[in-house]
């Protein structure tokens, strides 16, 4: 997904600016820049291709993981990254996992049937 990004980037004149001083080191002259949110500022005349292009990598990044991991998998290793084991609230999985064709009765399922031990 990030060389994917990364690529995208380069082509629509995209980059990351948190103050004017790194706007000022990161914009080429000639060039008017949109400011996209969350410091990301691209070139008025790639907007579209920009958001396109990020939706398109975001739904294929979503594929590849399905692919490669499989949904049990994958319900698992998000389970784990919001210690819903933890603080036995399964919310924060099932939002992250809101863009996959995963369901939230299927991520209590497999949060159920795990036995995830936290000891170390």
């Amino acid at each position: 997904m990030e060389d994917k990004q990364t690529a995208l980037f380069e082509e629509t004149n995209t980059f990351f600016a948190f103050s004017q001083k790194q706007f000022n080191e990161g914009k080429k002259e000639g060039i008017t820049y949109i400011n996209m949110g969350a410091g990301m500022l691209t070139d008025k005349r790639y907007v579209k291709k920009l958001t396109e292009g990020l939706e398109k990598i975001y739904k294929d990044s979503i594929q590849e993981d399905i692919k490669e991991n499989g949904i049990d998998a994958i319900i698992k290793r998000e389970l784990a990254n919001h210690e819903a084991w933890y603080t036995m609230d399964i919310q924060d999985t099932c939002d992250k996992l809101e863009d996959y064709p995963i369901t939230k009765k299927q991520i209590k399922e497999i949060f159920i049937k795990t036995d995830y031990d936290y000891t170390f």
